[in-house]
């Protein structure tokens, strides 16, 4: 599939033709902002890059413009299989094939979804658990851009079920992501976090 024209990747503001300007600094407005509690947090905005999308619609229905329809349509053919084949070893050489970065002895649950249009960004380190029906996003559609990000599952961390990670987040080693939880910011190693957004367990408490 790597014949396969997508949108621009360049680092400078660029037109493709399609009239998608792409802009990939490194992060998006506001990525560098520290303040409050977000101080130290781990913000995943620095690892999500943003596409400018022309007037008249939102990203989302000018999808044909960000990656070529018959890689997409290949590559949700692949991740349906990846979601109902029963074996582990075949979830694994299926992901790789998408191009995802998947290490030794990981555990793909049924279900599990990774991202259809981006893939090839997602990192799952040794021996990490993604739960049954979660969701790994490596892009968003909003009204006026969409964004691209990776999304690393470190070693012997686990995902639960049916949690969803968004963009640029990277979950440490030996952390654990509760079951339905939305995951908008980075997981420190060895720290289990629950909730919508998820938060490190017993944070409330500790501040009382």
């Amino acid at each position: 599939m790597s014949g396969l024209r997508d949108g621009d990747d360049a680092g400078e503001p660029v037109d493709d033709g399609a009239g998608i300007e792409s802009v990939e600094d490194g992060r998006l407005d506001g990525a560098g902002d520290t303040d409050g509690d977000e101080r130290g947090a781990g913000r995943r905005h620095g690892r999500v890059t943003a596409h400018r999308t022309p007037p008249g619609g939102n990203s989302l229905a000018q999808w044909l413009r960000t990656r070529h329809p018959l890689r997409v349509t290949v590559q949700y053919v692949v991740v349906w299989l990846v979601r109902v084949v029963p074996s582990l070893r075949l979830r694994r050489w299926l992901l790789r094939r998408l191009g995802a970065t998947v290490e030794s002895g990981v555990a793909v649950g049924l279900e599990a979804t990774p991202d259809v249009f981006w893939p090839d960004r997602i990192t799952l380190r040794e021996d990490a658990v993604i739960g049954y029906d979660t969701t790994l996003l490596c892009h968003e559609f909003l009204q006026d851009e969409y964004r691209v990000g990776p999304v690393e599952v470190g070693e012997r961390a686990m995902v639960g079920a049916g949690a969803v990670v968004l963009p640029g987040v990277e979950i440490g080693h030996d952390a654990s992501v509760a079951a339905n939880s939305l995951v908008t910011r980075d997981v420190p190693p060895g720290v289990t976090v629950a909730g919508v957004p998820a938060e490190p367990m017993g944070a409330e408490d500790s501040e009382e």
